[in-house]
C-alpha cells in the first residue's frame, strides 16, 4: 500500500509532537509515525527551564501545564564530601519578572498534552521505519508492515538511534563513559521539600532531587559506568542498593527520597552525545529531509536542556516550514520542493550553533562535576561551583521566538 503525505514526522516524542503541533497551529497537516503502540513516557520527568516555557507558550500549551507543576524558586549545589553548600541561586520577584521560570514537568503529562491538541488522525502508532529512499521530489518511507509513504517533507525525531539521521550521514551518538539512573517517588500525603532544585556532587557521582508538584519528587543519579551496569540493569534491587551506597553526606530527608522509591521505578540508561564537530559539519538537513531533538543533538543531561532544546527545535522547524509553505497554492512541484529545501536550510542555520553550544556546555559541566580526586574536588567546590551553576541559567536564557515571524 502506498500513500502520499505532505509532511511525515518520524517519532512521537517531545520534538516530533511539538513540531506537529506547531504546524497544526499554522494550519499545516502532518503525519507522525511512532514505532511503539502508544506514547513513549519512560523517563518520569524533565526539568523545563525558561527557554522551554517560551517554546511551550509558542505552541499554546504553557498555560494548561503550569498549574500542574510547581514553580521552582531556587537552585543549590551541595558537596556530598563536606556536606556543605557550594553554590546557591535564589529566584526572587525581580528574576521572575525578567522571565526566569523553572518547573519539573511529568513526561507523560507533557506528551499527552501535546498529543491531545492534535487532530486524532495525526499520530500513527506501531509504524516502524525500516528504510528511506529517494524518488524524484519525494522520499519513500518504507514501514515494517510493508506499506510505503511518499513524503514531500521528512522529519526525523526518532531519537538517538534515528533512521533519518543515519540516512543524512550522521554516525551513531558516542557513549561518554557515564550512565544515569532516574526515578520518581510519590508522597500520598504530600512532601515537605521546598520549591528548589537541589543537586549533590562528590566522589565521581552527581545526584539531584526536584519537586514536580506537592506530592511527587523526581530524582536522578549519574555516575561513571563500569562492568556492573549490565548486572544492575537485570536487577532493579541491585540498582537501588548501588545508588544508596554512593550518596555520601546527604540530608536524611533527601536520602529518604531514594530509599522510598520502589525498585521497579529505577531506570538505568547510558549517556550518549553527538560530538559538537559532527553537528558543526554534518547534514542537519538535506533536500527535503531534516532531524530534530535527540536525532539531531543528543546531549548529556548535565544542564537539563535535552527536552528543552527539543521543544525549541519544534517551534523553529514549524516556523521555517510554515514560511516555506505559506503560499503553496499554484506552485509547481519543483518550486514547492525548492521552497521546502530553503525552509529547512533556514532551520539548520538557526539551530546549528545553538546545538553546538548546548552539547559542548553539557559535556563540559558534566565532566567537571563528576571528576574525582583532591585537586578536582577543590576546583569544583571552591572555585568553579558558581560558574557551573550559572551555565544552566545561561543556557536557559534563549528565546526560540514565536511560531510566526510576522
Amino acid at each position: 500500500m502506498e500513500s502520499v503525505e505532505d509532511i511525515v514526522i518520524v517519532g512521537a516524542g517531545i520534538a516530533g509532537l511539538t513540531t506537529a503541533l506547531g504546524l497544526h497551529r499554522l494550519g499545516i497537516r502532518s503525519l507522525v509515525l511512532e514505532s511503539s503502540d502508544g506514547l513513549r513516557t519512560t523517563g518520569f520527568a524533565l526539568a523545563t527551564w525558561t527557554n522551554a516555557w517560551r517554546a511551550l507558550d509558542a505552541v499554546g500549551i504553557g498555560e494548561p501545564l503550569r498549574p500542574l507543576h510547581n514553580q521552582l524558586f531556587g537552585m543549590q549545589i551541595i558537596s556530598t564530601i563536606s556536606g556543605l553548600c557550594t553554590a546557591e541561586r535564589q529566584l526572587d520577584a525581580t528574576d521572575t519578572q525578567r522571565g526566569h521560570e523553572i518547573r519539573c514537568v511529568q513526561r507523560r503529562t507533557l506528551l499527552e498534552t501535546l498529543a491531545n491538541e492534535l487532530p486524532s488522525s495525526t499520530i500513527r502508532y506501531s509504524s516502524k521505519v525500516v528504510s528511506i529512499e529517494e524518488s524524484g521530489y519525494l522520499k519513500l518511507v518504507h514501514l515494517s508492515d510493508g506499506s510505503i509513504l511518499k513524503a514531500k517533507v521528512l522529519i526525523g525525531c526518532d531519537g538517538v538511534n534515528s533512521a533519518v539521521a543515519k540516512w543524512l550521514g550522521f554516525k551513531k551518538p558516542a557513549f561518554v563513559g557515564r550512565s544515569a539512573i532516574r526515578g520518581c517517588v510519590y508522597y500520598e500525603h504530600g512532601h515537605s521539600f521546598e520549591p528548589k532544585f537541589s543537586q549533590y556532587i562528590g566522589e565521581g557521582v552527581r545526584s539531584g532531587v526536584i519537586p514536580c508538584d506537592d506530592k511527587s519528587i523526581y530524582w536522578f543519579f549519574t555516575f561513571s559506568s563500569s562492568s556492573k551496569n549490565e548486572e544492575m540493569e537485570e536487577s532493579p534491587a541491585k540498582m537501588k542498593q548501588f545508588v544508596l551506597g554512593k550518596l555520601g553526606k546527604m540530608p536524611d530527608n533527601v536520602r529518604a527520597v531514594f530509599e522510598k522509591t520502589e525498585a521497579d521505578n529505577f531506570i538505568l540508561s547510558p549517556l550518549r552525545f553527538r560530538p559538537p564537530w559532527d553537528i558543526l559539519w554534518g547534514n542537519i538537513s538535506k533536500t527535503n529531509v531534516c532531524v530534530a531533538g535527540d536525532a539531531f543533538h543528543p546531549m548529556t543531561p548535565d544542564v537539563g536542556q535535552g527536552g528543552c532544546a527539543a521543544l525549541e527545535d519544534g517551534v523553529v522547524l514549524a516556523r521555517c516550514l510554515g514560511e516555506a509553505l505559506r503560499e503553496k497554492q499554484g506552485m509547481s512541484s519543483e518550486e514547492a520542493y525548492k521552497r521546502i529545501e530553503k525552509g529547512l536550510q533556514n532551520y539548520t542555520k538557526e539551530r546549528r550553533w545553538r546545538a553546538v553550544e548546548l552539547v559542548s556546555t553539557a559535556y563540559m559541566v558534566g565532566y567537571i562535576e563528576e571528576s574525582n580526586g583532591r585537586v578536582w574536588n577543590f576546583l569544583r567546590d571552591k572555585v568553579l561551583a558558581s560558574f557551573l551553576a550559572g551555565q544552566r541559567f545561561k543556557m536557559a536564557s534563549y528565546d526560540c521566538g514565536k511560531l510566526s515571524a510576522s
